[in-house]
């Protein structure tokens, strides 16, 4: 088991470090590197743009991993998902700025973020499911929570390496070449994580499925016939979680710099310490949801963050440093509890046979629809109204939208998450 949850945990952490450097970057640098034609605020919704492309492409890698990890393996599409992002990230930090090739880079910029958004669409089914499918009876939430912190975790080191970057270069230096080092390090990371992921056994459930023949032959389809108001529910409820993780970690390094005048310095330490707050949260509510049942702690988060949407913009805009900390905080502890259960809660929404599928498209769905615009929508509301209130009521309607989803959950599993059953 400390195996199983090391794995999910360092190669998540990998991942997903890979796809929140592309986010920072694209918050920081991309919109001078590859879009110097547009307006500053036209540049920053181009850049934003290419961001939400990536997510658009995950539903399809949902698709395509789950069906290959319902057929072969939840362990074989985990390296391969790994190895699909390191290529595509390591690319983005060679890539010619659209000085160097004009409009050929922005285009293969989007080329590459499409193919991590593939390999985002179903590495979070694959680690959720080799931990949750592991775990013991009774501690599928703790378990499952290893391959929910990869996700603050990937967060924050891509964070600080920035951070590092942007502290100890001169402005021309980063925005010349400095900005790439991150994306070339990720080639490191994944060999890191690729050695851990190819010592770790494949899931007992999984292998059970293979010993007794049971495997679906169109797991996408039968999933979508079997449990369609599952695969809503889930996709709408993830749509809050994702939709204001991004304004926290992606739109407000941005709001922060271009509006607000603060430094770029100031507002990663800002967003470092959210996403901290965010780790430990994830893991409370997770053995907190192994007692008090999945749904009542992902009610608690989203009521939290229906109620707190609007207080944190007024934090916000007091550029006090330490409002600011105050206002992330709060908002990923909401976030925390909307994720830390969440890896146990897909696994037991669907059967074993499809279940790779089920998750990694409810997934990849409810993160198209929250997070892969959001950005671009609060730069498109801030500039269209001039008030970061317009951004904070959008969050607001997401957070209700995905309320109303987690009221329809099941107050008990449908089906049992581990070996042998369901």
């Amino acid at each position: 088991m400390r195996r199983v949850a090391l794995a999910s945990a360092i190669g998540t952490t990998i991942e997903w470090y890979d796809y929140f450097a592309y986010s920072t970057a694209t918050a920081l640098v991309f919109n001078h590197a590859f879009f110097p034609k547009l307006s500053a605020a036209s540049g920053t919704l181009a850049a934003f743009a290419t961001l939400g492309v990536g997510f658009v492409a995950r539903p399809l890698g949902g698709i395509v991993w789950g069906h290959f990890g319902d057929r072969v393996g939840r362990k074989a599409m985990l390296v391969a998902s790994l190895l699909l992002m390191g290529v595509a990230t390591a690319g983005v930090g060679v890539l010619p700025t659209y000085a160097e090739a004009g409009v050929v880079a922005p285009v293969l910029l989007v080329v590459l973020r499409v193919l991590q958004g593939i390999s985002a669409g179903g590495e979070w089914g694959g680690a959720a499911l080799m931990a949750v499918e592991h775990a013991p009876e009774g501690r599928r939430g703790r378990y499952g929570s290893f391959s929910q912190i990869g996700v603050p975790a990937g967060l924050i080191l891509a964070q600080l390496v920035f951070f590092a970057l942007n502290s100890s270069l001169t402005p021309e230096a980063f925005r010349s070449w400095g900005w790439r080092v991150p994306f070339l390090l990720s080639l490191v990371l994944v060999a890191v994580g690729l050695v851990i992921r190819l010592r770790v056994e494949e899931s007992p459930v999984f292998a059970q499925l293979r010993t007794d023949g049971r495997r679906s032959k169109l797991p996408i389809v039968e999933v979508l016939r079997a449990r369609p108001w599952q695969v809503l529910i889930a996709a709408v409820s993830f749509i809050a979680n994702t939709a204001l993780g991004y304004v926290f970690f992606a739109y407000l390094l941005s709001y922060g710099t271009s509006v607000l005048k603060l430094s770029s310095a100031t507002m990663l330490v800002v967003v470092i310490t959210g996403s901290v707050v965010w780790l430990a949260s994830i893991v409370g509510a997770a053995i907190w949801s192994d007692t008090a049942g999945r749904k009542p702690v992902y009610l608690a988060g989203s009521v939290l963050l229906v109620v707190w949407s609007i207080p944190f913009f007024l934090l916000v805009d007091t550029r006090q440093p330490w409002l600011l900390i105050v206002a992330v905080a709060v908002l990923n502890v909401g976030l925390g509890a909307t994720y830390g259960p969440q890896a146990a809660l897909f696994a037991e929404l669907f059967e074993p046979r499809f279940r790779y599928s089920g998750s990694s498209f409810a997934y990849a769905v409810g993160a198209v629809l929250g997070g892969g615009f959001a950005p671009l929508i609060a730069t498109a509301l801030q500039n269209a109204t001039g008030t970061s209130m317009s951004v904070a009521l959008y969050m607001v309607g997401v957070s209700v939208l995905s309320l109303l989803a987690v009221l329809a959950f099941p107050r008990r599993p449908l089906v049992a998450a581990t070996a042998g059953r369901g």
